[in-house]
């Protein structure tokens, strides 16, 4: 089988190193000249709204899906009315958009923290008044790693806000405002939804954010929020008729799940399971997507995923470490780029406890050198 990927970034990398064993072949479609997955398999160099291109790109892949959720709508809806395209559009478009994920939220019971969209300066000053500070401000679309939002502490970090996140007099901004949460966690849970309706998921993982960027993401076996986030999880899936790998970020706040937001596709936060269990969550969204049957998402140890951000330890050092196993992604070096990660595996948690640590201070003194 070919399988057309619509990106060839990082996940793109992983999700063909996942298929190869399979023995799917891989076409991607990115305008990036230099795009990490492009040697894993045929690369069409274009931009995502060129027609010819998507055309070429349709007849060559028996089944189509994606690896970030910015990809243009009217690119989606094209190779849907062509080819299967998985998970379907729908999804994408609500993946896109913050306003459109809240709305959905509600409509499924799904608790939120407060929220208000924005689209006038005045409109700021009505959502800060009803809301109250603290409280974040954000870009409806295009936000990620901390990208896209400032947090609104005192009145005075209004107008600055606004300005940064593209507020003009002429022109109404899609902006959202939400309740600052005082969290305790944040956890991800990761579904998979087969062609088929079935259902399986990955343990919660709780993830430790710096920058607003992932830094480490360990799965929390038999964690008390793991059916109220399979719940969770299952109502967007179902309502969306979604196939494939779902990725939904929470706030824990009092003991209860706040929703933050979904990703339509594989996620950062489910790297470890590469090594950390029985099936990855690169192999399982392929198995989805392909009609196949869903694998194990069992754990195989205790296990974690650390980002290299900016750039990585070197391999001789890393190569030192027992239970590390090294990802890089085949990018040049960038300040706040992922440019790789590395799975942490151990026998139990003191153990995984102990190898974080070491692995993270070798990552320290790689940033400081």
């Amino acid at each position: 089988m070919k399988i057309g990927i619509l990106g060839a970034g990082q996940l793109g990398r992983m999700l063909a190193l996942a298929g190869f064993p399979l023995d799917f072949d891989f076409v991607f479609l990115d305008p990036a000249t230099e795009a990490c997955a492009a040697p894993l398999g045929e690369h069409i160099h274009a931009e995502y709204e060129d027609e010819h291109a998507l055309a070429e790109f349709c007849v060559s892949v028996d089944v189509a899906t994606y690896e970030f959720e910015n990809v243009p709508a009217k690119t989606a809806e094209y190779v849907a009315q062509r080819i299967p395209l998985l998970p379907a559009p729908v999804a994408l478009t609500v993946g896109q958009d913050r306003l459109s994920e809240k709305t959905l939220f509600d409509q499924l019971g799904i608790a939120v923290p407060r929220y208000m969209p924005v689209a006038t300066r005045e409109a700021l000053d009505l959502a800060v008044r009803s809301i109250g500070l603290p409280a974040v401000l954000k870009t409806r679309r295009l936000g990620y790693d901390g990208k896209g939002q400032a947090v609104l502490r005192s009145p005075g970090d209004l107008d600055t806000a606004w300005q940064r996140l593209g507020g003009t007099p002429d022109r109404p901004a899609k902006l959202i405002l939400e309740a600052f949460v005082p969290f305790q966690r944040e956890l991800s849970c990761l579904a998979v939804r087969g062609q088929d309706g079935q259902m399986v998921f990955y343990p919660v993982v709780e993830n430790v954010h710096r920058d607003g960027i992932l830094r480490v993401a360990t799965p929390k076996a038999a964690d008390p929020l793991q059916a109220q986030a399979e719940d969770y999880a299952r109502r967007v899936a179902e309502h969306l008729g979604y196939v494939g790998v779902l990725a939904f970020e929470f706030f824990v706040a009092n003991g209860q799940l706040l929703a933050n937001e979904i990703a339509p596709r594989v996620h950062n936060s489910g790297h470890w399971s590469i090594e950390g269990a029985e099936v990855s969550q690169f192999e399982n969204h392929l198995r989805a997507i392909a009609g196949l049957p869903l694998g194990s998402t069992a754990l195989r140890g205790a296990s974690a995923m650390v980002n290299f951000i900016g750039d990585a330890p070197d391999n001789a050092a890393l190569a030192t470490l027992p239970g590390v196993h090294i990802h890089h992604y085949g990018k040049t070096p960038k300040p706040l780029r992922k440019v790789g990660h590395a799975t942490v595996t151990a026998a139990d948690a003191d153990e995984l406890a102990s190898r974080l640590q070491t692995l993270q201070a070798l990552i320290r003194t790689a940033e400081e050198g």
